[in-house]
């Protein structure tokens, strides 16, 4: 069974590898990095070059977790995304790269993305 788990996690690492292959991100136009656990969904801005997150946010923080108390996992998904792109804007950046990692694109990660483009973000 042990050993089941350890080629399915290399499976997860090298989707995400060729993934990120085509992704870096910079100062001006981030790696918007998605992660999606089985309860919650946290997203990042990266700057690749510099090696440093430019903004983040999650389902756990406390207002969003507030706010997404008795919705649906992906409407809180899209209250994430709006959030982000709302930090993002602050820090004067409009364009971004989705990263999905292994994640398919579908469901809570497509939510959280059309979100962030519907409250202003680029990509």
């Amino acid at each position: 069974m042990a050993n089941a788990q350890k080629v399915k996690n290399k499976k997860r690492l090298r989707k995400a590898r060729s993934v990120r292959r085509r992704t870096r991100g910079t100062a001006e136009k981030p790696r918007l990095s998605v992660h999606r656990s089985c309860q919650y969904i946290y997203v990042q801005a990266i700057d690749d070059f510099n090696g440093c997150t430019l903004a983040a946010a999650s389902q756990l923080e406390k207002e969003l977790k507030a706010e997404s108390a008795g919705k649906t996992k992906t409407e809180a998904a899209k209250l994430v995304g709006a959030k982000m792109a709302e930090r993002l804007k602050e820090k004067g950046v409009e364009h971004v790269i989705f990263d999905r990692g292994w994640f398919r694109y579908h469901g809570r990660v497509k939510a959280l993305a059309d979100a962030a483009r519907e409250a202003g973000l680029k990509f």
